[in-house]
């Protein structure tokens, strides 16, 4: 059974566009644009063009609504073309379930129908200089004003933060509230004075989508750009928004995962030693093995935690446990894969050496994997178990 059998016709044929668009466009430029660490302008342009940035909005929006199991095998497609193009769209994506779940009407009619289209790119500001992933000890205020809120603080790691138009802003309204999370909401910030994009961060991979240090200076917003329209619902809202988020990151690592088992499978039915297919001896077998099944159990998990999501479960047990397995796996498939290769895995003409820089990003990114672990053992607790 292949993993599209679970999707509608309809969803087939967007999965099936999404496959041959990094087939034909992405696979034949992905070293090339990430080694000159060049965004990829032309890319995100088809991706416009093909409904990929709507994948979230729906259909009354303009957007091209697909289910969360759909989501994460075209997010599957891209990170197996260039992990890169799925990072474009990522946030951009929470950003619209945000909007979906919790906007006010003109919220959602004011973004939601640019969004769809890619005219209005989004990402997430969370994760701040002095703080990972405690989200509540964050220091980005926001003071209310008037018909305005003056934005003070700064945030870093903050992908697409250049090109995107649109920040959700995680922030704190009420600095005094106890407990913490009761004063923080989430802010639709757009660019403008007070709001410096400072430098791109270097990264070890990741490459051609910036991310950025964000520093905000009296930076002033409406009170209409208050998600929502409440105070204090923020870290909820971002909760819920990190669901999606996590899976996506998991669905990331099935690409690189995928990627990385692709090419070594394909060269050790090509390369030989002692007279045979290196395939053949014991070892490279075993690796292979192992391989393929670290990555259909990832894909599995993550596919379980978007059905899981669609059905309007809880599930930040079951993606938290997506990410860690799927990001663990696609490390150790993407070290095999070098492994595989031998000396040519260390070589930059082969992309078996980028799968193994851009792997460690899903562990440590949208909550590294060990606040996952405390995320799965506090609701296992809460739920009596895995049922």
């Amino acid at each position: 059974m292949s993993a599209a059998d679970i999707l509608d016709e309809a969803e087939r044929l967007v999965l099936d566009t999404v496959r041959e668009f990094v087939d034909r466009e992405v696979r034949p430029v992905a070293s090339e644009l990430e080694h000159a660490d060049a965004y990829p302008h032309e890319l995100v342009e088809q991706m416009k063009r093909l409904g990929i940035y709507g994948l979230a909005v729906p259909d009354e929006l303009g957007g091209n609504e697909v289910s969360t199991a759909c989501y994460v095998l075209i997010t599957e497609e891209l990170a197996r073309g260039w992990m890169s193009l799925a990072g474009a769209m990522g946030g951009h994506t929470v950003v619209a379930k945000l909007l979906r779940h919790f906007g006010t009407e003109e919220q959602q009619r004011h973004y939601l129908p640019k969004m769809a289209t890619g005219e209005i790119r989004a990402t997430m500001a969370l994760t701040e200089p002095g703080g990972g992933s405690d989200l509540q000890a964050i220091s980005t205020t926001a003071r209310r004003e008037g018909g305005e809120y003056v934005v003070n603080g700064a945030k870093t790691w903050i992908t697409n933060s250049r090109r995107s138009q649109l920040i959700a802003l995680l922030c704190k309204t009420d600095p005094r509230a106890d407990p913490a999370h009761a004063g923080i909401s989430v802010l639709l910030v757009e660019h403008g004075p007070g709001l410096t994009v400072s430098r791109d961060l270097p990264k070890l991979g990741y490459k051609g989508v910036e991310s950025c240090e964000l520093s905000f200076d009296d930076h002033r917003a409406p009170v209409s750009a208050l998600l929502g329209g409440q105070e204090g619902c923020g870290f909820a809202q971002m909760m819920k928004g990190l669901e999606t988020g996590r899976i996506q990151v998991a669905a990331r690592a099935l690409g690189v995962g995928k990627a990385a088992l692709d090419d070594a499978l394909r060269y050790a039915q090509q390369r030989e030693s002692f007279g045979k297919p290196i395939w053949k001896h014991q070892s490279v077998g075993n690796h292979l093995a192992d391989m393929a099944t670290k990555l259909t159990a990832a894909r599995q998990l993550t596919l379980h935690a978007a059905r899981e999501l669609d059905a309007g479960r809880r599930v930040d047990m079951e993606a938290g446990m997506a990410k860690l397995f799927a990001s663990e796996a696609a490390m150790e498939i993407a070290l095999d894969a070098v492994r595989v290769h031998g000396g040519y895995g260390y070589s930059t003409e082969f992309d078996v050496e980028r799968y193994f820089r851009d792997a460690p990003l899903m562990i440590v990114g949208e909550g590294t994997n060990e606040i996952q672990r405390n995320v799965i053992a506090g609701q296992l607790v809460r739920r009596g178990g895995v049922d």
